[in-house]
């Protein structure tokens, strides 16, 4: 059986004793309590965090092995390389963070997934990561074109850790683009790790891979102990961490795989 939370004075339980793997819902740690900026931060601290269907209790998680983008890892493929080229010298293309965090958390509680019937993003979790956002700890990271919000991604940010939480395209690699701008971003800001939660193909051909649970904790600890970033702006110059030159020609120079 796996803990019932009350009240906002019960303590999320040691992450060790998630349900196990094999088990009918592995990494399952607790049920029940309130998506409060308070109950978020303690969660994210240690590596937990929600994920429930409409209908259902509050359900805490914490998987074991954790899926993880290392941000030195991050492959970036050729074409992605030349789409983000041309992205960067067509007029009114540009990455933003936190102009539209609603709009970009709306798109991806709206935006239909393959293999998926409805969202895990309930009105719920909307609500609680936009008062979240306000409080500066959840930012947004997004894909505009020609005055038009085409893709994002949105994730949660303490100390010098990143949580990606989930992404959205309406545009080809519109998605893509952004999680490019945010390995650069976090590059920019000795930001080592971005926690992906759990593995999938996408994030794997990304250079997604899986840490144990043990390994992940390790290094959320040590990224919870950097100062925290303050300022959340991005700045084309900062493609240069994939090697991308925002100068005409030379951002076409081809040094990736």
């Amino acid at each position: 059986m796996i803990p019932w939370l009350r009240g906002p004075d019960d303590a999320l339980p040691d992450t060790r004793r998630a349900l196990p793997p094999g088990s009918e819902a592995p990494g399952l740690l607790a049920a029940g309590g309130e998506l409060t900026p308070q109950r978020l931060r303690e969660a994210y601290s240690k590596g937990v965090f929600p994920w429930y269907s409409e209908g259902q209790p509050v359900l805490w998680w914490s998987p074991d092995p954790r899926m993880v983008l290392l941000t030195g890892e991050f492959r970036l493929k050729r074409s992605l390389r030349k789409t983000i080229a041309k992205f960067i010298r067509t007029p009114g293309c540009e990455v933003r963070i936190d102009s539209a965090f609603r709009q970009v958390i709306s798109a991806c509680a709206g935006t239909p997934r393959e293999g998926q019937d409805g969202t895990w993003i309930v009105p719920e979790m909307v609500e609680a990561y936009v008062a979240w956002h306000k409080l500066g700890t959840v930012h947004s990271i997004e894909t505009w074109m020609g005055g038009e919000l085409v893709g994002g991604l949105y994730g949660v940010s303490l100390g010098r850790m990143v949580f990606g939480e989930s992404m959205f395209s309406h545009r080809t690699d519109a998605s893509k683009i952004a999680l490019a701008a945010l390995v650069c971003f976090c590059r920019e800001h000795g930001v080592a790790m971005i926690d992906c939660q759990q593995r999938t193909g996408h994030l794997a051909s990304l250079g997604g891979r899986e840490l144990p649970r043990t390994e992940f904790e390790q290094r959320l600890t040590r990224g919870l102990g950097e100062p925290p970033i303050d300022e959340w702006t991005y700045d084309p110059s900062l493609w240069r961490h994939l090697g991308i030159v925002v100068e005409g020609a030379d951002a076409e120079q081809d040094t990736g795989p």
